[in-house]
């Protein structure tokens, strides 16, 4: 029997990117451990529901669980300890498998969705648990206090990975790396300026009026948004991120109207004072604020604005009763792609603007599909261009990881298990 060894986490420069270096070997014999997870895993699959899975074994042995719907899947193990993998570490054993080249498939969102749509027996399950444990458990876990050099650790592990490796797949007239909104449009790009043009929509602002930007991106939000003549501070924790904005902004010949800082979202209130903005923007940056800080970033946000003011969020929620777990529980994206994560709920982000602001929700609107088709287009992207990666240095197994990372979460919007969502708050006060 062939040993088998933790993968390393290695870094690919001084930023700290994650970059898996070695796979863990794929061994043809079955372990006791292999066979008895298989013995568990087997009852499940034979009341699969909501499509086929095939799933042709090692040896060659051919099972097939349920029946064909819209998704009829086929999986080859190369090796029997993906049973083990799938039964003791879930979405994140199935995952590092894969990165690992131990198993492929046909249809790796189908999959993903597959699992999705006979997840809900094990979700009521774990519910109830949590439910039981969650208020002493959350004791204890709310003894970890703020710490800045802990996210800024947690962000450099996934955006330094390298710009040019984002720019595979990303769009390169906006380098957004967030929900594009497709009504009415057919490219990326296109779907990427219809979410930025919402979102300033919504601020109703004018031209030399102050926008903050939490979480800058690429740059791609602030050109936009200068270009509507508004004057915009955006901060970044990320080197990698804001060394490629501030020349972006530079070439754009903006710089007289954006401000892009290396900056603690948290530093920003010292640096610019209370009621300085008219309005607030943050797009997918909330997932990377820890659970016991929405207190801070909640307040951050709604401090910053003039009487008046509003506040624009765009964030990836999972439904309000898995929450719970899911703050603390580590899965796929957790472990391989963006440590310190933490998805919210739409009931928790209302209740946190309630909690820790003055302000008030006025609209929210959820946009999944778009986040389905987004990915799907980064991913087709992505596939189109591994020769280049492989010339930058991103090895197989990375690109292994960052095919079942858009995969995976492609299956988890297509199925609505996460959402995402437009959320936008307005400060009382004003000419109003």
């Amino acid at each position: 029997m062939t040993a088998t060894v933790d993968r390393p986490t290695e870094t690919a420069s001084a930023a700290g990117a994650i970059r898996p270096t070695a796979v863990r070997p794929a061994r043809r014999r079955a372990t006791l451990a292999d066979r008895g997870a298989r013995a568990v895993l087997h009852p499940l699959l034979t009341r699969l529901r909501g499509g086929r899975l095939t799933v042709i074994e090692a040896d060659g042995s051919v099972h097939t669980y349920g029946e064909p719907t819209d998704l009829d899947v086929t999986v080859h193990l190369r090796t029997p300890a993906v049973w083990r993998e799938v039964v003791t570490r879930a979405s994140t054993g199935l995952g590092g498998s894969y990165i690992d080249g131990w198993w492929d498939t046909d249809d790796l969102t189908g999959l993903v969705r597959l699992s999705i749509r006979n997840l809900d027996v094990l979700d009521r399950i774990r519910t109830r648990w949590d439910a039981v444990t969650g208020p002493v458990a959350d004791r204890v876990r709310r003894l970890r206090p703020e710490s800045p050099e802990k996210d800024r650790r947690d962000i450099e592990a996934h955006y330094d990975l390298g710009n040019d490796f984002f720019a595979l797949f990303l769009d390169p007239e906006t380098m957004a790396y967030s929900c594009g909104l497709w009504d009415g449009v057919d490219d990326l790009a296109s779907a990427q300026e219809a979410k930025i043009d919402r979102l300033l929509d919504s601020l109703e602002l004018s031209p030399g009026d102050r926008l903050a930007e939490i979480g800058t991106g690429w740059g791609g939000l602030a050109e936009r948004a200068a270009r509507r003549g508004l004057r915009v501070t955006t901060c970044t924790i990320s080197r990698e991120q804001h060394a490629l904005a501030t020349e972006r902004i530079r070439a754009a010949g903006l710089s007289d109207l954006v401000d892009v800082e290396l900056l603690d979202y948290r530093d920003l209130l010292a640096r610019e004072g209370e009621g300085t903005f008219d309005g607030v923007v943050s797009v997918e940056m909330i997932e990377a604020v820890d659970w016991r800080d929405h207190p801070a970033y909640f307040s951050t946000c709604s401090r910053l604005l003039r009487p008046g003011g509003r506040m624009a969020l765009q964030a990836i929620t999972v439904p309000d009763d898995r929450y719970e777990r899911a703050k603390t529980s580590s899965d796929f994206v957790k472990r391989y792609v963006f440590p310190g994560s933490c998805l919210p709920s739409v009931e928790v982000i209302e209740r946190s603007f309630t909690a820790h602001t003055d302000m008030r929700v006025a609209r929210v609107d959820a946009f999944p599909q778009d986040y389905a088709r987004t990915l799907r287009t980064w991913n087709r992207r992505l596939q189109g261009n591994l020769e280049q990666a492989a010339a930058l240095g991103y090895d197989e197994p990375l690109q292994r990881l960052w095919e079942f990372y858009l995969c995976y979460c492609e299956g988890a919007y297509a199925e609505e298990y996460v959402s995402l969502q437009q959320v936008l708050a307005t400060k009382p006060g004003g000419a109003d």
